[in-house]
């Protein structure tokens, strides 16, 4: 899906489930061996009706999804999972039947549903439909997060080709609100309760998913989601094609009236300058018509407009109306002071390289 800030839900490939501990990752196990559409399932030689985001088995079947070797720790996890309002679950002390569902269940998606075949997914293939507000709950009651939780927190606020973000038509990238295109790594470790020295070893360890850039100053960092499903490849820039879009913004913004951090500055030049750098500042982007969404070029970045948000397989069950809006505020540094900028210098550079084609 193009533009995921219009939208509710993200895709999460089955065969990409976040590794390490954490309630987020047996929250995505679970998701992604529950039932896909209302049918009858077969477990152990018994036959049991299920409903979309469903599962009805044993413990022992419970014990394998999420990968754990005791049936009290496997019980514990789905208790957890229920006490956060997670999944609701079942179980029959006498048949020993477990039943569980997933209550963020996202009900419809793209495309007809498919009435034939298995009712449980294939293991590994696909995707799941993850609100983009799944941890947000975790956030808003202080909860510590661990390193499947701050991944599936990362993958859930991934954006692409949002016309408000020009970093976004270059890859797909982490956004935490409105004005939350650049982040800091005290920022991401105030809302997952860690030290920024834990938060930075984190993003090596994920570095082949997560790709951090940091800026000059104290303007924060960029974060790629190398593997979101797009549709077609995309590969992550490299650090002189995001510097030359952060210095068309800051050219754009050079006569605004500064408010705040420089990094709060920033993030709210990238949201009011993007369009212009994207081609793409039309009225209002969701009432255009998908023959009107064609592909432009630009010497900068590589900018398209997606169809999407008006097709008829996508449009009625996807879109939403707002976003998280957590703010994003944060005056720390990321990295040491940068040299001083000479605006008018680099607005000569950016008209001779646009004379020159």
């Amino acid at each position: 899906m193009k533009c995921l800030m219009k939208y509710q839900w993200v895709k999460l490939p089955r065969n990409y489930l976040p590794e390490g501990k954490g309630i987020m990752g047996a929250w995505a196990r679970l998701a992604s061996r529950a039932a896909f559409r209302k049918g009858q399932a077969l477990y152990c030689g018994h036959i049991n009706a299920v409903s979309p985001g469903m599962w009805s088995g044993g413990v022992v079947g419970l014990k394998s999804i999420l990968g754990l070797k005791s049936r009290q720790k496997a019980l514990e996890a789905l208790q957890t999972l229920s006490g956060l309002g997670y999944v609701q679950y079942t179980l029959d002390s006498n048949t020993k039947k477990l039943t569980y569902q997933i209550t963020d269940w996202v009900v419809k998606c793209s495309g007809e549903e498919c009435m034939q075949g298995a009712v449980y997914a294939t293991d590994g293939y696909g995707f799941l439909c993850l609100p983009r507000n799944i941890t947000e709950r975790l956030a808003e009651k202080q909860y510590i997060f661990e390193e499947a939780d701050a991944w599936m927190d990362l993958w859930c606020h991934s954006v692409y080709e949002d016309p408000n973000n020009a970093f976004s038509f270059m890859a797909p990238v982490i956004q935490y609100g409105k004005y939350g295109a650049l982040l800091t790594l005290e920022t991401l470790g105030q809302r997952w309760g860690w030290e920024k020295t834990k938060v930075w070893r984190f993003m090596k360890k994920y570095g082949d998913v997560f790709a951090l850039y940091g800026l000059p100053g104290s303007y924060g960092c960029l974060i790629f989601n190398k593997l979101y499903p797009t549709g077609s490849e995309v590969s992550v820039p490299n650090q002189e094609e995001i510097q030359r879009i952060l210095d068309e913004i800051r050219i754009y913004g050079a006569g605004t009236h500064k408010t705040g951090s420089d990094h709060e500055h920033m993030n709210k030049l990238i949201t009011w300058y993007s369009r212009r750098l994207t081609r793409s500042n039309l009225p209002d982007a969701d009432t255009q018509n998908a023959e009107n969404c064609v592909a432009l070029s630009d010497p900068i970045i590589r900018a398209y407009l997606s169809p999407c948000r008006n097709c008829k397989n996508c449009g009625y069950d996807c879109q939403g109306k707002g976003y998280i809006t957590q703010a994003v505020i944060e005056t720390s540094k990321i990295r040491g002071p940068c040299e001083p900028v000479d605006i008018t210098k680099i607005a000569k550079e950016y008209f001779t390289y646009e004379q020159a084609g």
